[in-house]
């Protein structure tokens, strides 16, 4: 098994390690950077499987992550470098998430083609794309209006019918739509929202980092009497759940 702090390492890759990159980058160049972009995070599957306990990602998951632009929902600067398995600033203090962590929340959160999906942080909106592309409908809270209205643009202008944005504190949810049948946060709160365990359907899954500075990765299970079984994956870093 890897130690906390050998996979901490691997995976809490600091944005403000990353050197933005301008310039023309060809659609071949791009085609090329994903499918290392897909190697590199499968790879990454295999060599972390014990820590994790996700020996392989899904092929419906790898597929949707192999055709989605990742480009289209980062600045511009940031092109060149979009396919890298890193994270990258988007401004406002918040990043997109490392492809890895992307593929590792969203395979342990087991989306099925019938779910409704509740998002907490679109951030950019590529989780939410991916998330898109597996579920039947995703329903997407961000709290800074400016990556939320871009995240939307973003998502409309590729052709993405069955998502729902909303602006709003994160921490409530979006109680009128529920129940869902997963639930994924991708910022950190410092405790499990109980208004995101009210909204998760019996039997759902909700994937969540929870902690400050480095957070625990969680897999809640909800179950019919409505209390969950938790279990911690791995050691994360992720920014922190913004409350109003």
């Amino acid at each position: 098994m890897l130690p906390r702090t050998g996979f901490t390492a691997v995976v809490m890759l600091l944005a403000s390690s990353l050197g933005a990159t301008a310039g023309n980058v060809s659609d071949g160049d791009l085609a090329s950077a994903r499918r290392k972009m897909i190697a590199d995070i499968e790879h990454m599957a295999t060599t972390t499987a014990t820590a994790t306990g996700i020996q392989k990602f899904d092929q419906r998951l790898v597929d949707a992550m192999a055709e989605i632009p990742r480009h289209a929902f980062v600045p511009t600067s940031m092109v060149s470098r979009a396919y890298k398995n890193v994270p990258l600033d988007i401004g406002h203090g918040q990043t997109i998430s490392q492809p890895f962590i992307v593929g590792l929340m969203t395979q342990l959160l087991g989306v099925e083609s019938t779910d409704k999906v509740l998002e907490i942080g679109t951030g950019s909106g590529y989780q939410t794309a991916v998330l898109a592309r597996l579920a039947k409908e995703v329903f997407t809270v961000e709290i800074v209006p400016e990556l939320g209205e871009a995240a939307k643009a973003t998502l409309d202008r590729l052709g993405y019918a069955n998502i729902q944005t909303r602006i709003g504190d994160g921490y409530v949810g979006w109680p009128e739509a529920a129940p869902f049948d997963a639930i994924i946060v991708t910022a950190a709160p410092d405790h499990i929202p109980q208004a995101l365990v009210d909204q998760l359907a019996s039997g759902g899954h909700m994937v969540i980092p929870v902690g400050e500075d480095v957070q625990d990765l969680m897999v809640l299970t909800k179950q019919p009497n409505g209390t969950t079984l938790d279990r911690r994956v791995v050691p994360v870093a992720f920014v922190p759940l913004v409350r109003p």
